[in-house]
């Protein structure tokens, strides 16, 4: 049988459970807050390891330079 010949009441596509709402319609704020304050955490991380590897490379230079 081909892909043609097939209905739409044979075709039926499920939903993983993954992507189904969740029963409670609270949300919980905390975790909200939480989620928030990580993506500030892990924002701040980034600038640090960015401002690190932006010095490195001067200093790199700096030293070749000079020599």
């Amino acid at each position: 049988m081909s892909g043609e010949q097939l209905s739409s009441k044979e075709y039926k596509t499920s939903i993983p459970n993954s992507i189904e709402r969740p029963k409670s319609s609270r949300v919980n704020i905390n975790n909200l807050l939480y989620k928030i304050r990580a993506e500030k955490s892990r924002e701040k991380r980034e600038n640090y390891v960015f401002l690190g590897l932006v010095v490195s490379v001067l200093t790199i230079t700096g030293i070749i330079a000079s020599l």
